[in-house]
Formats: C-alpha cells, sequence, structure tokens
C-alpha cells in the first residue's frame, strides 16, 4: 500500500475529440495545423499524448502532464485496446473478417483485430466498429487494405475505459475528473497519486481535533 499525501498534486488529463487534417506533432515545417494549437496553456511541465493519430484520422486522443501514465498506457503490456469506427469502401465478406481477427503478416509484424461488427450502411459503403490492442503505424488502414478494400473514414472511439463523451464535438477538449483518473491510472496498472476516499476523510477528521495542551 502507498501512503499519499491529502495534499498530492494530480495530474491532469484531457480528452480531445481530433478532427480531420491536424498533426500529432509539435509543430510541422509545412504550416499544417497541430493538435497542440488547442490545449490549453500550462504554467509548469507539458502536455505529453498518450500515442498517435494519423493526419487524416479523428477521433480521441489523451493527453496528460504525467508523463509515466502516457507510457504505461501506450506499452504493450498493458493490454490496453483500442475502439474505432471505421467506413470501408468496398465488399467485404464473412471470410474476409475471419482473416482481419486471425491475423494478417504485415511489414513482418501480425496484425489482428481482436473484434470486427458492422456497424451500418449497406453495399460497398458500410461503417464496421474495430478493436486492436497496439495500433502500429496506420495499421487499422492497412489491415483492410490487406483484404482489397479501402478506409475513407477512420475515427478513433474508444482507448481502453475512455470514451468521448458525446457532448464533446470535434475540436473540442473535455478534462477529466478526479475519479476518472483514478480508473486510468488503475487501468495502466499505477497507483494513483491522488488521494483516496479513505485519506481525505482521515485528514479531515485530524483538521477537526482539538489540540492537546
Amino acid at each position: 500500500v502507498v501512503n499519499v499525501s491529502p495534499d498530492a498534486v494530480v495530474p491532469r488529463v484531457l480528452i480531445y475529440n481530433k478532427p480531420e487534417n491536424e498533426i500529432c506533432s509539435r509543430k510541422d515545417p509545412g504550416g499544417r495545423p497541430s493538435v497542440y494549437d488547442r490545449l490549453p496553456a500550462i504554467k509548469h511541465g507539458r502536455w505529453v499524448a498518450v500515442g498517435r493519430l494519423d493526419f487524416n484520422t479523428s477521433g480521441l486522443l489523451l493527453f496528460t502532464t504525467d508523463g509515466e501514465l502516457a507510457n504505461r498506457l501506450m506499452h504493450p503490456s498493458a493490454n490496453i485496446d483500442r475502439e474505432y469506427a471505421v467506413r470501408i469502401l468496398g465488399e467485404v465478406s464473412d471470410e474476409m473478417i475471419k482473416t482481419l481477427v486471425k491475423g494478417v503478416m504485415i511489414e513482418d509484424h501480425l496484425c489482428r483485430f481482436t473484434d470486427v461488427q458492422f456497424f451500418a450502411g449497406e453495399g460497398k459503403n458500410s461503417w464496421y466498429h474495430v478493436v486492436i490492442m497496439e495500433g502500429r503505424n496506420r495499421e487499422v488502414r492497412k489491415l483492410w487494405e490487406s483484404q482489397g478494400v479501402r478506409v475513407s473514414r477512420l475515427k478513433r472511439v474508444r482507448y481502453g475505459p475512455v470514451f468521448i463523451p458525446s457532448r464533446v464535438k470535434k475540436g473540442q477538449i473535455y478534462e477529466m475528473k478526479t475519479p476518472e483518473i483514478v480508473t486510468l491510472y488503475e487501468t495502466a496498472g499505477l497507483t494513483p497519486p491522488v488521494p483516496s476516499a479513505a485519506a481525505r476523510k482521515s485528514a479531515a477528521a485530524k483538521g477537526r481535533r482539538k489540540p492537546r495542551f
């Protein structure tokens, strides 16, 4: 058990609903807009992105002031899955879905979806939700393209236990509350650096005690 001071500083975590056509680098020599352009300024430390999204990919992007939390959430050993909504141009067969779940060798790596579910649409223009564990560079797109179809829209809708709140539109930010941050630390296998309810209650009780003379 790790004892945490009631005065511990709560790390900040942001959920950003990234639009298409923004880069995940801090600056771009070509002058393209960056996801960092919209983040609130902080006096100490800096925002660390939890993973990246391609220029043409939208959706959930996490930022935190705790680099250790970011690294743990991204590390394969944490076994944290990511869910994407994908619009596919082309016919998708049951056999194709079985192949994508079984795995495809891409650039010397076995890549696979842990789940593929039809979501909406018909014919050659359909939406699917897919779940992936690691999320290598353009892995979702490459997996679908290996089956002869094309991804026309791609949006990340979940990262582990975190979803984009429905009220947070493209280009908007939501700052997670302390209980949500605690859940995220527990998901990453880390001790939350925030006081527990018991610690806060104990500290409040001590503050009410009368001094002994």
